[in-house]
């Protein structure tokens, strides 16, 4: 197989970039290199169908967002409290390991639940060897993620994480709840969402303060921020999803609508429209026996409401509301903030 490129910092932040941000993207450089090594040995196995599936699993870690906010966050947590702690501890190297894990895990899952063909540019589990064996290498990787993460020195971080996975999959289970449910509110879809992604990373935020021995205010702020980047980051996803060509996204798109998963854009149009455009939306989308979907009618309807805008007006609130809770003039702050702006802009 094709060598997995070597991990960077998280792509989008270029324009924030200045002399003073050198030392920690090197450090981040350096750190995400070492999560890469821990995450390889950790699932190193002696049987070979493992190991391949384990290699082919090393093509959906991309933008690794979920190690670096683990890095980040306990760089900028160190330059808050201005100690003289060491950087990046094999600590926080080790809890990076463990997110993305869990993360990759949750894609694998996802791509059996969206019948998915392509991830990262690259064929799925599920598309190659079927979806027992999908199901089987996701459960995996979690079970590996909590191997690693008991060679820490407390049980807290288990402990932490075990409740953010318990989370995403109650996440994931109420939204299967409410496929095809066309009278899906905000207010549910929010919590779709902070469970099934935010979570997570604002676990991965909260732990990169934790090890970076931050206080119960700052670890709360760190996931609080962690949580609104999380929920930006999924309604881009889902912007990508309706707006996105396969070849720059880099995956299946349209999983969503083929699926009957409701997400802002469309939530948004079935509220705001009339009722007569609203019955033609539902159509469009094959609400009702027998009727097809048709993507490329639901875009334009969407459009026509500005529904597409609203999402991402959405995505930039929640973007600004995180930048606001890392105020500081440390590099590693400021690259918080870059990093809250990133996630919106991104296209792919």
């Amino acid at each position: 197989m094709p060598t997995r490129p070597k991990p960077a910092p998280f792509a989008g932040v270029e324009a924030a970039l200045g002399p003073e941000h050198a030392g920690v993207m090197a450090a981040l450089a350096e750190g995400l290199a070492a999560v890469d090594a821990r995450f390889d040995a950790h699932l190193r196995s002696d049987l070979p169908p493992v190991r391949a599936l384990v290699e082919h699993s090393e093509r959906y870690r991309g933008k690794m967002l979920r190690p670096t906010m683990v890095l980040l966050s306990g760089l900028a947590a160190q330059s808050e409290s201005g100690g003289s702690m060491p950087g990046i501890t094999p600590e926080h190297v080790l809890v990076g390991a463990v997110v993305e894990m869990i993360h990759v895990a949750t894609l694998v899952h996802d791509d059996v639940l969206d019948e998915a063909a392509t991830r990262r540019r690259s064929p799925t589990v599920n598309f190659l060897r079927g979806n027992e064996t999908a199901v089987i290498l996701g459960d995996y990787l979690i079970s590996a993620a909590f191997h690693l993460c008991s060679q820490l020195p407390t049980q807290e971080t288990a402990l932490l994480i075990g409740a953010v996975t318990t989370r995403l999959c109650e996440g994931e289970l109420l939204q299967l709840h409410h496929r095809e449910d066309y009278s899906l509110d905000d207010a549910t879809y929010y919590e779709i969402v902070e469970r099934k992604t935010a979570e997570l990373v604002g676990a991965a935020c909260e732990l990169g303060a934790a090890w970076s021995g931050a206080g119960p205010a700052t670890r709360e702020r760190f996931r609080a921020f962690g949580v609104r980047l999380g929920v930006a980051f999924q309604i881009q996803d889902d912007l990508l999803d309706l707006t996105g060509q396969e070849a720059v996204v880099g995956k299946s798109v349209g999983k969503d609508l083929e699926k009957g998963k409701l997400t802002l854009p469309i939530i948004h149009h079935l509220r705001s429209a009339d009722p007569v455009a609203r019955g033609r939306t539902l159509r469009l989308l094959g609400a009702g026996a027998g009727a097809a979907r048709d993507a490329r009618g639901v875009l334009k309807a969407l459009e026509h409401t500005g529904s597409i805008e609203h999402a991402r007006r959405e995505a930039d609130r929640l973007a600004r509301e995180a930048a606001a809770l890392m105020a500081g003039d440390s590099p590693a702050l400021s690259l918080m903030r870059a990093a809250a702006d990133a996630v919106v802009r991104r296209s792919f």
